[in-house]
Protein backbone atom coordinates (compact mmCIF):
# COMPACT_ATOMS: atom_id res chain seq x y z
CA UNK A 1 0.00 0.00 0.00
CA UNK A 2 3.10 2.34 0.60
CA UNK A 3 4.78 1.72 -2.52
CA UNK A 4 1.60 2.07 -4.29
CA UNK A 5 0.91 5.73 -2.47
CA UNK A 6 4.19 6.42 -3.36
CA UNK A 7 4.16 6.05 -7.34
CA UNK A 8 1.05 8.02 -7.26
CA UNK A 9 2.34 10.98 -5.76
CA UNK A 10 5.40 10.80 -8.07
CA UNK A 11 3.26 11.00 -10.86
CA UNK A 12 1.59 13.41 -9.90
CA UNK A 13 4.28 15.54 -9.99
CA UNK A 14 4.59 15.94 -13.72
CA UNK A 15 0.99 15.72 -14.39
CA UNK A 16 0.74 18.06 -12.62
CA UNK A 17 3.36 20.23 -14.77
CA UNK A 18 1.87 19.23 -17.88
CA UNK A 19 -1.94 20.88 -16.71
CA UNK A 20 -0.13 23.87 -16.21
CA UNK A 21 1.23 24.00 -19.49
CA UNK A 22 -1.58 23.52 -21.39
CA UNK A 23 -3.37 25.50 -18.96
CA UNK A 24 -0.83 28.41 -19.78
CA UNK A 25 -1.12 27.99 -23.37
CA UNK A 26 -4.70 28.09 -23.69
CA UNK A 27 -5.03 30.99 -21.29
CA UNK A 28 -2.57 33.62 -23.84
CA UNK A 29 -4.41 32.24 -26.87
CA UNK A 30 -7.60 33.89 -25.42
CA UNK A 31 -8.60 37.13 -26.78
CA UNK A 32 -7.61 40.06 -25.23
CA UNK A 33 -4.75 40.57 -22.61
CA UNK A 34 -4.12 42.56 -19.36
CA UNK A 35 -3.10 46.04 -20.82
CA UNK A 36 -5.89 45.55 -22.94
CA UNK A 37 -7.98 45.75 -20.16
CA UNK A 38 -6.78 48.38 -18.48
CA UNK A 39 -5.92 50.76 -21.10
CA UNK A 40 -9.06 50.82 -23.40
CA UNK A 41 -11.45 52.56 -21.57
CA UNK A 42 -8.99 55.18 -20.97
CA UNK A 43 -8.35 57.44 -24.33
CA UNK A 44 -5.33 59.29 -22.52
CA UNK A 45 -3.24 56.09 -22.43
CA UNK A 46 -0.91 56.15 -25.76
CA UNK A 47 1.04 53.32 -26.96
CA UNK A 48 3.79 53.85 -25.51
CA UNK A 49 2.33 53.52 -22.14
CA UNK A 50 0.55 49.73 -23.26
CA UNK A 51 3.86 49.03 -24.54
CA UNK A 52 5.85 50.04 -21.00
CA UNK A 53 3.14 47.88 -19.29
CA UNK A 54 3.73 45.10 -21.77
CA UNK A 55 7.06 44.90 -20.19
CA UNK A 56 6.41 45.65 -16.91
CA UNK A 57 4.74 42.41 -16.63
CA UNK A 58 7.03 40.58 -19.09
CA UNK A 59 4.27 40.01 -21.99
CA UNK A 60 7.23 40.98 -24.79
CA UNK A 61 8.91 37.63 -24.16
CA UNK A 62 8.68 34.27 -25.82
CA UNK A 63 5.63 31.92 -24.66
CA UNK A 64 7.76 29.62 -23.50
CA UNK A 65 10.35 31.66 -21.54
CA UNK A 66 7.37 33.34 -19.72
CA UNK A 67 5.88 30.16 -18.82
CA UNK A 68 9.66 28.79 -17.95
CA UNK A 69 9.98 32.22 -15.27
CA UNK A 70 6.70 30.91 -14.28
CA UNK A 71 7.59 27.53 -13.52
CA UNK A 72 10.45 28.20 -11.51
CA UNK A 73 8.69 30.53 -9.12
CA UNK A 74 6.18 27.70 -8.67
CA UNK A 75 8.59 25.21 -7.33
CA UNK A 76 9.33 28.06 -4.70
CA UNK A 77 5.41 28.60 -4.19
CA UNK A 78 5.67 32.06 -5.65
CA UNK A 79 2.94 32.49 -7.84
CA UNK A 80 3.72 35.91 -8.31
CA UNK A 81 2.21 39.54 -8.51
CA UNK A 82 -1.22 40.14 -9.22
CA UNK A 83 -1.72 42.58 -12.66
CA UNK A 84 -4.48 44.62 -10.42
CA UNK A 85 -4.11 47.89 -9.37
CA UNK A 86 -3.06 46.69 -6.19
CA UNK A 87 -0.35 44.54 -7.24
CA UNK A 88 -0.29 42.56 -4.24
CA UNK A 89 1.19 38.61 -4.28
CA UNK A 90 -1.27 35.92 -5.48
CA UNK A 91 -0.47 33.93 -2.57
CA UNK A 92 -1.97 36.19 -0.11
CA UNK A 93 -4.88 36.92 -2.20
CA UNK A 94 -5.65 33.11 -2.25
CA UNK A 95 -4.72 33.19 1.25
CA UNK A 96 -7.41 35.31 1.95
CA UNK A 97 -9.99 33.85 0.18
CA UNK A 98 -9.72 30.33 0.30
CA UNK A 99 -10.30 29.37 3.82
CA UNK A 100 -14.24 30.91 3.14
CA UNK A 101 -14.72 29.05 -0.02
CA UNK A 102 -13.64 25.69 1.95
CA UNK A 103 -15.50 26.11 5.04
CA UNK A 104 -18.57 26.90 2.92
CA UNK A 105 -17.62 23.59 0.41
CA UNK A 106 -16.95 21.66 3.33
CA UNK A 107 -19.74 21.72 5.27
CA UNK A 108 -22.14 21.61 2.24
CA UNK A 109 -20.25 18.47 1.46
CA UNK A 110 -20.50 17.30 4.94
CA UNK A 111 -24.22 17.59 4.96
CA UNK A 112 -24.75 15.67 1.23
CA UNK A 113 -23.29 13.02 2.47
CA UNK A 114 -25.07 12.35 5.88
CA UNK A 115 -28.08 13.03 4.24
CA UNK A 116 -28.03 11.36 1.04
CA UNK A 117 -26.30 8.22 1.80
CA UNK A 118 -29.32 7.40 4.14
CA UNK A 119 -31.79 8.39 1.93
CA UNK A 120 -30.90 6.44 -0.72
CA UNK A 121 -30.04 3.44 1.66
CA UNK A 122 -33.59 3.80 2.69
CA UNK A 123 -34.82 4.16 -0.73
CA UNK A 124 -33.51 0.95 -2.34
CA UNK A 125 -34.27 -1.25 0.69
CA UNK A 126 -38.38 0.03 0.69
CA UNK A 127 -38.24 -0.03 -3.68
CA UNK A 128 -41.91 1.53 -4.31
CA UNK A 129 -42.75 3.24 -1.03
CA UNK A 130 -44.13 6.39 -0.73
CA UNK A 131 -40.96 7.89 0.66
CA UNK A 132 -39.02 6.43 -2.57
CA UNK A 133 -41.61 7.64 -4.93
CA UNK A 134 -41.60 11.05 -3.28
CA UNK A 135 -37.57 11.15 -2.98
CA UNK A 136 -37.69 10.33 -6.81
CA UNK A 137 -40.09 13.55 -7.09
CA UNK A 138 -37.69 15.41 -5.23
CA UNK A 139 -35.02 14.48 -7.00
CA UNK A 140 -36.15 14.94 -10.62
CA UNK A 141 -37.10 18.56 -9.44
CA UNK A 142 -33.81 18.77 -7.78
CA UNK A 143 -32.15 18.31 -11.33
CA UNK A 144 -34.64 20.50 -13.27
CA UNK A 145 -34.34 23.52 -10.94
CA UNK A 146 -31.49 25.96 -12.17
CA UNK A 147 -28.78 26.83 -9.04
CA UNK A 148 -29.41 30.51 -8.97
CA UNK A 149 -32.86 30.67 -9.90
CA UNK A 150 -33.29 28.27 -6.37
CA UNK A 151 -31.37 30.15 -4.58
CA UNK A 152 -33.25 33.54 -5.68
CA UNK A 153 -36.32 32.24 -4.67
CA UNK A 154 -35.01 31.03 -1.06
CA UNK A 155 -33.33 34.66 -0.85
CA UNK A 156 -36.77 35.98 -1.12
CA UNK A 157 -38.77 33.72 0.72
CA UNK A 158 -36.65 33.73 4.05
CA UNK A 159 -34.95 36.78 3.87
CA UNK A 160 -36.84 39.36 2.22
CA UNK A 161 -40.61 38.32 3.16
CA UNK A 162 -39.93 36.43 6.06
CA UNK A 163 -36.53 38.44 7.09
CA UNK A 164 -35.50 35.18 9.11
CA UNK A 165 -31.45 35.14 7.39
CA UNK A 166 -29.32 37.59 5.93
CA UNK A 167 -29.08 37.47 1.65
CA UNK A 168 -25.35 38.60 1.88
CA UNK A 169 -22.37 38.76 2.97
CA UNK A 170 -20.05 37.33 5.56
CA UNK A 171 -21.10 39.26 8.69
CA UNK A 172 -23.31 41.99 10.34
CA UNK A 173 -22.60 45.55 10.94
CA UNK A 174 -21.91 45.40 14.28
CA UNK A 175 -19.94 42.05 13.99
CA UNK A 176 -16.79 43.42 15.19
CA UNK A 177 -18.73 44.20 18.72
CA UNK A 178 -19.81 41.09 19.56
CA UNK A 179 -17.83 38.74 21.68
CA UNK A 180 -16.06 35.31 20.51
CA UNK A 181 -19.27 33.23 20.77
CA UNK A 182 -21.47 36.00 19.12
CA UNK A 183 -18.82 36.22 16.38
CA UNK A 184 -19.15 32.36 15.77
CA UNK A 185 -23.18 32.37 15.53
CA UNK A 186 -23.16 35.65 13.61
CA UNK A 187 -20.90 33.72 10.68
CA UNK A 188 -23.41 30.64 10.78
CA UNK A 189 -26.22 32.34 10.67
CA UNK A 190 -25.07 34.06 7.39
CA UNK A 191 -23.65 30.97 6.24
CA UNK A 192 -27.03 28.65 6.54
CA UNK A 193 -28.88 30.06 3.60
CA UNK A 194 -25.75 29.04 0.80
CA UNK A 195 -24.69 26.23 2.36
CA UNK A 196 -28.01 24.75 2.93
CA UNK A 197 -28.41 25.52 -0.84
CA UNK A 198 -25.25 24.17 -1.82
CA UNK A 199 -26.14 21.05 0.05
CA UNK A 200 -29.23 20.63 -1.64
CA UNK A 201 -27.94 20.81 -5.25
CA UNK A 202 -26.33 18.03 -4.71
CA UNK A 203 -28.36 16.09 -2.30
CA UNK A 204 -30.15 14.73 -4.99
CA UNK A 205 -27.74 13.50 -7.64
CA UNK A 206 -25.86 12.00 -4.97
CA UNK A 207 -28.73 9.98 -3.31
CA UNK A 208 -29.96 8.26 -6.54
CA UNK A 209 -26.89 7.32 -6.72
CA UNK A 210 -26.92 5.57 -3.51
CA UNK A 211 -29.75 3.60 -4.27
CA UNK A 212 -29.01 2.81 -7.45
CA UNK A 213 -25.94 1.37 -6.39
CA UNK A 214 -27.58 0.26 -3.14
CA UNK A 215 -30.59 -1.95 -5.25
CA UNK A 216 -27.49 -3.57 -7.60
CA UNK A 217 -26.06 -4.61 -4.82
CA UNK A 218 -28.39 -6.01 -2.44
CA UNK A 219 -29.75 -8.64 -5.59
CA UNK A 220 -26.12 -9.86 -5.44
CA UNK A 221 -25.81 -13.60 -4.44
CA UNK A 222 -23.25 -12.87 -1.24
CA UNK A 223 -26.47 -10.91 0.24
CA UNK A 224 -28.73 -13.69 -0.03
CA UNK A 225 -26.04 -16.44 1.92
CA UNK A 226 -26.28 -13.60 4.53
CA UNK A 227 -29.67 -13.72 5.02
CA UNK A 228 -29.77 -17.34 4.67
CA UNK A 229 -27.15 -17.20 7.44
CA UNK A 230 -30.07 -16.00 9.56
CA UNK A 231 -28.67 -12.55 10.08
CA UNK A 232 -30.32 -9.64 11.01
CA UNK A 233 -31.53 -7.10 7.98
CA UNK A 234 -29.71 -4.49 9.36
CA UNK A 235 -26.60 -6.58 9.72
CA UNK A 236 -27.12 -7.63 6.02
CA UNK A 237 -27.48 -4.00 4.49
CA UNK A 238 -25.17 -1.99 6.55
CA UNK A 239 -22.28 -4.59 6.62
CA UNK A 240 -22.40 -6.14 3.85
CA UNK A 241 -24.35 -4.28 1.25
CA UNK A 242 -23.40 -0.75 2.27
CA UNK A 243 -19.27 -0.88 1.85
CA UNK A 244 -19.72 -2.19 -1.36
CA UNK A 245 -22.84 0.62 -2.94
CA UNK A 246 -20.86 2.66 -1.17
CA UNK A 247 -17.53 2.06 -3.82
CA UNK A 248 -19.09 4.76 -7.10
CA UNK A 249 -20.08 7.06 -4.23
CA UNK A 250 -16.17 7.22 -3.23
CA UNK A 251 -15.27 8.10 -6.92
CA UNK A 252 -17.87 11.08 -7.04
CA UNK A 253 -16.77 12.61 -3.83
CA UNK A 254 -13.21 12.12 -5.17
CA UNK A 255 -14.16 14.00 -7.95
CA UNK A 256 -15.68 16.55 -6.08
CA UNK A 257 -12.88 17.67 -4.27
CA UNK A 258 -11.78 20.14 -6.93
CA UNK A 259 -15.11 21.97 -6.74
CA UNK A 260 -14.16 23.37 -2.94
CA UNK A 261 -12.44 25.72 -4.77
CA UNK A 262 -14.13 26.52 -8.44
CA UNK A 263 -17.52 25.39 -7.69
CA UNK A 264 -18.98 28.44 -5.44
CA UNK A 265 -18.92 30.90 -8.03
CA UNK A 266 -22.53 31.24 -8.25
CA UNK A 267 -23.21 30.94 -4.74
CA UNK A 268 -20.55 33.62 -3.86
CA UNK A 269 -21.50 36.04 -6.60
CA UNK A 270 -25.50 36.00 -5.29
CA UNK A 271 -24.98 36.02 -1.68
CA UNK A 272 -21.69 38.54 -1.96
CA UNK A 273 -19.85 35.63 -0.35
CA UNK A 274 -15.61 37.12 -0.99
CA UNK A 275 -14.23 33.47 -1.66
CA UNK A 276 -12.19 32.00 -4.31
CA UNK A 277 -14.98 31.17 -6.86
CA UNK A 278 -15.43 35.13 -6.82
CA UNK A 279 -11.74 35.90 -6.94
CA UNK A 280 -11.39 33.59 -9.28
CA UNK A 281 -14.15 34.65 -12.19
CA UNK A 282 -13.21 38.60 -11.13
CA UNK A 283 -9.47 37.41 -12.44
CA UNK A 284 -10.66 35.62 -15.63
CA UNK A 285 -12.43 38.67 -16.49
CA UNK A 286 -9.61 41.05 -15.88
CA UNK A 287 -7.13 38.98 -17.49
CA UNK A 288 -5.20 38.51 -14.30
CA UNK A 289 -2.87 36.09 -15.46
CA UNK A 290 -0.99 35.28 -12.23
CA UNK A 291 -4.23 34.78 -10.59
CA UNK A 292 -5.92 32.60 -12.80
CA UNK A 293 -3.02 30.30 -13.28
CA UNK A 294 -2.50 30.49 -8.93
CA UNK A 295 -5.95 29.31 -9.20
CA UNK A 296 -6.25 26.63 -11.94
CA UNK A 297 -2.58 25.07 -9.87
CA UNK A 298 -4.97 24.52 -7.04
CA UNK A 299 -7.65 23.30 -8.93
CA UNK A 300 -5.12 21.20 -10.57
CA UNK A 301 -3.66 19.82 -7.51
CA UNK A 302 -7.48 18.93 -5.59
CA UNK A 303 -8.29 17.06 -8.41
CA UNK A 304 -5.21 15.15 -8.25
CA UNK A 305 -5.83 14.56 -4.49
CA UNK A 306 -9.36 14.16 -5.04
CA UNK A 307 -8.59 10.88 -7.54
CA UNK A 308 -5.71 9.78 -5.26
CA UNK A 309 -8.34 9.60 -2.07
CA UNK A 310 -10.55 8.19 -3.87
CA UNK A 311 -8.37 5.26 -4.60
CA UNK A 312 -7.50 5.05 -0.99
CA UNK A 313 -11.45 5.16 -0.54
CA UNK A 314 -11.34 2.32 -2.12
CA UNK A 315 -8.86 0.63 -0.28
CA UNK A 316 -10.59 0.89 2.71
CA UNK A 317 -13.90 0.23 1.46
CA UNK A 318 -12.96 -2.81 -0.13
CA UNK A 319 -10.34 -5.54 1.37
CA UNK A 320 -9.73 -7.14 -2.09
CA UNK A 321 -8.04 -3.62 -3.22
CA UNK A 322 -6.11 -3.76 -0.08
CA UNK A 323 -4.67 -7.41 -0.84
CA UNK A 324 -3.62 -6.40 -4.64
Amino acid sequence: MLVYLLKRLGLMVPLLIGITFISFLIMHLAPGSPTDVMTDLNPKVSDLAKERLTKLYGLDQPLHVQYWRWLKRLAVLDFGQSFAPDGRPVINKIAERMPITVTINLLSLFLVIIISVPIGVYSATHRGSLFDQATTVFVFLGFASPTFWVALLAMILFGVNLGWLPISGLKSLNHDQLPLLGKLADYAWHLLLPVTLSALVSLAGMSRYMRGNMLEVIRQDYITTARSKGLTETTVIYRHALRNALMPVITILGLSVPGLIGGSVIFESIFAIPGMGKLFYDAVMSRDYPLVMGGLVISAALTLVGNLLADLGYALADPRVRGS
